[in-house]
Order: structure tokens, then sequence, then C-alpha cells
């Protein structure tokens, strides 16, 4: 896509000449090319699975399908090609977060709003990208705000734009809709605690926050950044919190060496090092690697900051969320929509 023009006429785009614009493209085209490949395993998969995803089904069964067919495609190898962060499925209320944790019969019902949102990457270069699948036509004005909202903020993307300004736009157009549910009108607020934020190998949340209401920071997109422009739009408050038990976890990126007593705690550490570095897991990846008993010495981790838990965050009970996200990729020249596929 083009950048869009800024008030003063000049274009971020105009500092370099083409010449120079296509020798720093030359430069990056390693990781132009990994980060295309992990979008299209990511683009496959989803095509695949809203075929396949159909009320009756056990929300577990549904994300582990989803995650063999991504990690055929994207062609897993330890931490140099894999999936970036569990699969999320987040139904009605809760907006982020949730993915089943072993002995979790959670059924997909006929009424449900659930979000998916999976992630790949190949050498550390993530993709971040999801969607709403509702099974009934009410939620249509739901899906269609938050859509729209997302592309807003795609749109208004772009080197030297401030993010404030970003989510000035995407509020106002996700706050333009509103839906009739069971007789009674709501407005679609953006979830205000909620947002986008900028990607750095191996890591998913690399410092800048892309807001979906107005106001936050001023700071500015920069030439070469890629970002998760994500939305979430609720028929709620519009704000979310911790709720459930938690399914995701992180390794803190910044920690350094912190002491262990415990043998299964360093046992443990080991595990998420060698299988996922500072990339987001969950429950169930480490059941699958054959871990057992784990939880106490997970609690000590966490305990010690070494890995930060990441609980559900849902919206009041009863109202309906919905969220639809891509990463973008600010190149020298345009904005490259890595992960847009005919689907969305």
């Amino acid at each position: 896509m083009e950048y869009p023009t800024p008030q003063d006429g000049r274009s971020a785009k105009d500092r370099y000449t083409n010449e120079e614009k296509k020798t720093i493209e030359n430069m990056q085209q390693d990781v132009y090319k990994e980060l295309r490949l992990a979008a299209e395993a990511h683009r496959q998969t989803r095509q695949y699975m809203q075929k396949v995803i159909k009320p009756g089904m056990k929300m577990i069964d549904i994300c582990e399908q989803l995650e063999n067919i991504a990690r055929k495609l994207i062609g897993e190898n330890g931490l140099q090609a894999g999936l970036a962060f569990p699969t999320g499925c987040s139904l009605n209320n809760c907006a982020a977060h949730y993915t089943p944790n072993a002995g979790d019969e959670t059924v997909l019902q006929e009424d449900d709003v659930c979000k998916i949102d999976f992630g790949t990457h190949i050498n550390g270069r993530i993709i971040d990208c999801a969607f709403t699948l509702a099974f009934n036509t009410k939620y249509d004005k739901l899906l269609e705000a938050v859509r729209d909202a997302t592309n807003t903020g795609i749109k208004e993307a772009g080197i030297d734009v401030r993010l404030c300004d970003i989510g000035g736009a995407i509020q106002e157009v996700m706050e333009s809709y509103e839906i009739e549910l069971e007789g009674k009108t709501y407005p679609i607020k953006s979830i205000r605690n909620l947002n986008g934020h900028s990607i750095g190998p191996y890591r998913i949340h690399a410092g800048k926050t892309v807001p979906i209401v107005k106001g936050g920071e001023a700071t500015r997109m920069e030439e070469g950044e890629f970002y998760a422009i994500e939305t979430f739009g609720s028929t709620g408050k519009g704000f979310v919190h911790d709720d459930m038990e938690v399914s995701h976890y992180m390794k803190d990126y910044d920690v350094g060496h912190v002491p262990l007593r415990l043998g299964r705690s360093k046992q443990l550490l080991n595990v998420i090092n060698q299988n996922f570095g500072t990339l987001a897991f969950c429950r169930r990846w480490l059941d699958r690697l054959g871990q057992t008993k784990y939880l106490l010495a997970l609690k000590d981790l966490c305990d010690k900051g070494i890995v930060v838990p990441y609980p559900p965050l849902c919206d009041i009970k009863g109202c309906y969320t919905a969220q639809f996200e891509h990463t973008i990729l600010l190149r020298p020249t345009c904005k490259e929509v890595v992960s847009r596929g005919d689907d969305y």
C-alpha cells in the first residue's frame, strides 16, 4: 500500500532517492522473505480452519488441529521455524489470551463469537494475525465494525505517523457502529486497554503500542519497523480485566540471570529456553513435550519474574467482543500488509 500523505505534503519516503531506497530494500530481502513465508503458512492454515471450525467441536480439538497444520506448513524446526505463540480462541466476553488447558471440555456453541489469534515465525520473524468467527448472522455488525477499524489502522499507519493519531482514527470508525441484539441496541466500543504493538525478532511486543482509542503516546512509527495492527470491539464496557485460569506464559525478554534453588524450576526453565526462548507458550505445549507435575516449578519461575503469566482478558459477562489483526512492514518504498489474504 502507498503511505498516507502528511499534512505538509511531504511524504516520509521523500527523504531518499529511488536508488537509495532500492539499496536499502535489497539489504533487507532475507528478512522480507522469512516474514512472507511465515505469512503464507498463516494464510493457508487459517483458510483451511475457517472451513473446518463448526459449533459442537471442543475448543481444545480446534486448537490442536490448527497447530498441527501450522507446524507442518511452517516446517517446524526448533527455534528456527514454528508457532510464535499459542492459539487464542477466546469466546464472547473474553477478548484475548484464552487457550484451553488439558482437561478443558469447553465446546464451541452456535451463538458464540470466537477470536482465532495465532502466530507463525521463521528465524524469529513473527506474523501476528487474527480473525473472528461467528455462526449467527446477528453478530455481523460487530464483526464489520472491527474489520473496518483494523483496516483503518492499517491505512493510517506509516513512517513518521504518530501512534496516537492512529488510535483516534480507529476509535472514530469503530464507534460509528452499533448493533441490535435481542431487541436492544448496543454501541460498539473500542476496548481501550488493548492495543496493537511493534514486533521485534523473537519478541512479540517490542516496546511501542498502537492504541485503539484517542490519546496515548505521540511516539512516531519508523521506517523498517514491523507492527501488529489489531483492534477489538465490544458490546460491553470496552475495558478488559484478568479472569479465568492462566494458559499463556512467556519468558521475560529482558530478564538476566536469576538464581534458582529448586532443581525442578531449573529443569523447567531449561525446557522453556530450548523450545520457546522468548516466544510465548502454553501449558498444552509443555504437556506435549512430556512435562508433568510442573505447576509448582512454573509458579516459582513466575514468582521470580523469569516467566510472565498472561491471564485471559475479559470484558463484562454477557457482552460480545471481536478482533481482527494483521502484521505490517514499513518498507522505505511502501507499506506491506504481509498477512493480508483473500479472506480478510
